[in-house]
């Protein structure tokens, strides 16, 4: 466990870069992010690239001078970018932002062949470290899930990311219809064989807007009940655990310190990061407030807005509770919790309230000047956030 006398690192004035590239081969009928089909798109694809370059560079104006914090890139499939544009946008950033040490840059994969002929590639255009899409390891629940990848072709993916890439981090996918607890250990058992650093497990959640969401509504999708996904969720921690994982947040878990997600870290302790692509939502800090940013979602658009010198659909300068409740809902995920004089604009008291009620239920705790969730509360951390926000 983290040590409580010890604060995580301040991300101060560093900032955070996070590219969305929105292709995909085949949109998922779980995925509610903003995708699009990549058919024909070569054109488009390379109006893209430039717009985002230049929204760096319009954005890299706004702030002055910064530390480079981390890059990443997420979607959609941004490993479907050409690596030539993925260099491309990795030295502007560090020219833009000169990082102050080595960074971590991360792109996310799905485990086709055809994505792993170009992972030394995307390795030599900068990528150091890799997010892969495997999500199951049999093929019956690949095919429910909509992947266009096989359980075999997932395991040569990874054992080709491993030599090509310094770092490497794998997303499952559980509480999947009818999932058993013994099927469940045998799979993250298997899973664990293949020598990654990093997981994220995520439990299956129904949009309303998917293709599963209105599944759902007609009675085709029925997911695991609740005392299930309990039992499923308690056994990815039981296994991780016991084969050296740390959960250091509800979905993460990693092999070590120096195997966390440096990005992700820094969004998480209330870090500054730009949003490019479209869709792509952002925190800056303008004029001395801390301000939530949205990009245009439509390809066509943010391409046209970044042009005019404008590529936010939002742009909204939050208030000292806002960026509170944000640090709140952000930070108690993770084991270092939050800091307790961050939630002074919200009117949390240790001794008061829902803040006192959730202690006393053991489903928060304090930690020297922090906040943390417990193992009792992270489980039920929606429910812990909500009580103590309301």
């Amino acid at each position: 466990m983290t040590d409580p006398s010890v604060s995580p690192p301040d991300p101060g004035t560093d900032v955070a870069v996070y590219v969305h590239w929105p292709y995909c081969a085949r949109i998922c009928p779980y995925c509610d992010f903003n995708v699009v089909r990549d058919r024909g798109r070569a054109e488009e694809q390379a109006a893209l690239v430039e717009a985002i370059l230049r929204d760096l560079r319009t954005q890299a104006a706004m702030l002055g001078s910064r530390r480079l914090a981390s890059i990443f890139f997420g979607g959609g499939t941004p490993s479907l970018m050409a690596p030539d544009a993925v260099a491309k946008i990795v030295e502007e950033a560090q020219r833009l932002f000169a990082p102050a040490r080595p960074i971590e840059i991360t792109l996310e994969a799905n485990p086709t062949d055809a994505e792993a002929g170009r992972f030394a590639e995307l390795a030599a255009a900068g990528v150091n470290r890799l997010s892969m899409g495997v999500q199951a390891l049999d093929d019956a629940s690949l095919r429910f899930l909509g992947r266009n990848h096989s359980a075999g072709e997932a395991i040569r993916a990874v054992e080709t990311a491993r030599r090509a890439f310094p770092r490497l981090s794998i997303d499952l996918i559980y509480a999947r219809p009818d999932q058993t607890v013994t099927a469940w250990t045998a799979e993250l058992t298997q899973a664990l064989d293949l020598g990654f650093e990093h997981v994220s497990p995520y439990q299956l959640t129904v949009e309303p807007e998917t293709a599963f969401g209105r599944a759902l509504r007609r009675g085709a999708l029925i997911p695991p009940d609740e005392d299930q996904a309990a039992a499923l969720y308690e056994t990815t921690q039981e296994v991780l655990s016991a084969a050296g994982f740390e959960a250091y947040e509800v979905s993460n878990h990693a092999r070590g310190l120096a195997a966390r997600s440096a990005h992700n870290l820094h969004v998480w302790r209330g870090g500054d990061y730009l949003g490019l692509g479209p869709g792509a939502h952002g925190r800056l800090t303008l004029g001395g407030a801390r301000t939530a940013t949205v990009a245009h979602r439509r390809i066509g658009h943010y391409v046209t807005g970044v042009g005019a010198g404008e590529p936010w659909a939002e742009r909204e300068a939050m208030d000292a509770a806002g960026e509170a409740e944000e640090r709140a809902l952000l930070g108690l995920r993770t084991i270092e919790g939050v800091a307790l004089s961050a939630l002074g604009p919200l009117g949390l008291r240790i001794g008061e309230g829902p803040m006192a009620s959730l202690i006393a239920d053991r489903f928060l705790r304090v930690e020297g000047a922090r906040l943390v969730a417990t193992e009792q509360g992270r489980p039920v951390l929606d429910g812990v956030l909500k009580a103590l926000l309301t």
